[in-house]
């Protein structure tokens, strides 16, 4: 397979990390972006082909399987410009995105009517091959391009089809953002840990420690997370008081406000970015 990544910033890195040497060569990536430094690392570390700019290199581009575009939202409409002439005539490519907010409707018209595209919400902890992404693809993806979507993004973590583009964005909410949330968290328990005396080195332990392995209790259990929360609460003790106070707080209804809140900025920055 041969993939032309439009964009080599962080996700891109950790993509290129999980398919170089596993589902296609080094040789068989090509990775387009200004940034010289992150050029040579990339080229370094996998063996990878770059380009500063995607007109420097239009035979990588013509001749991929898969073009994953890997820029931020808001300069992605100048960045289809660029490519649009190098795509090949009738299409054959898979066109990837990775950007938040861009509609799979509005590329495909910045690009002519290009129909072979899928769209994605991965999350940052792709960063260290425990990700989780999710993906819908554009009527005129194959049944073949869908699978070698899949394989790209499973080289960063799990994957999550949907049948509705619109159901993008509650996944921005919960998982494309989510992990803010969850640091979120963890910074309010390490205060917590301070303010009651213990140091900061001693509550990031608890605190990562407790997060990473009730996750992983969560994961592997075959009860629901309901089931785990009442087991550890005991009525008139310690969790159960600390479960009062955020139920009394509004925590809860306040996380379920916040990511509908999420949700509803992904829609508007669709239509905003989306406009001709």
């Amino acid at each position: 397979m041969k993939i032309a990544f439009i964009g080599g910033g962080n996700m891109a890195a950790a993509l290129i990390a999980g398919l170089a040497g596993k589902l296609t060569a080094g040789a068989n990536i090509h990775v387009v972006d200004p940034n010289s430094a992150a050029l040579a690392q990339l080229h370094a570390h996998y063996g990878v082909s770059t380009a500063p700019a995607a007109d420097a290199a239009p035979e990588a581009i013509a001749q991929a399987d898969v073009i994953v575009l890997a820029v931020k939202p808001q300069i992605m409409k100048d960045v289809t410009a660029q490519l649009l002439p190098l795509l090949p005539a009738g299409g054959g490519a898979l066109l990837l995105s990775i950007a938040a907010g861009i509609r799979a409707q509005d590329l495909s018209r910045w690009l002519g009517g290009y129909a072979a595209i899928v769209r994605t919400m991965p999350n940052t902890p792709a960063l260290i091959g425990q990700g989780i992404t999710g993906m819908v693809a554009a009527s005129g993806v194959s049944a073949a391009q869908r699978a070698a979507a899949d394989a790209i993004m499973k080289a960063v973590g799990g994957t999550v089809w949907l049948d509705d583009e619109a159901l993008i964005d509650p996944v921005t909410a919960v998982s494309g953002s989510g992990p803010a949330y969850v640091f979120y968290f963890i910074e309010a328990m390490q205060q917590a840990a301070l303010e009651m005396g213990l140091d900061a080195e001693q509550g990031r332990q608890l605190a990562l420690a407790t997060f990473t392995g009730a996750a992983q209790l969560a994961a592997q259990s075959d009860e629901p997370v309901s089931v785990l929360r009442e087991r550890v609460t005991s009525k008139g003790g310690t969790t159960y008081a600390a479960l009062t106070s955020m139920e009394e707080s509004g925590v809860k209804q306040a996380i379920i406000t916040a990511m509908k809140a999420a949700a509803a900025r992904g829609r508007q920055l669709g239509e905003e970015l989306g406009k001709a």
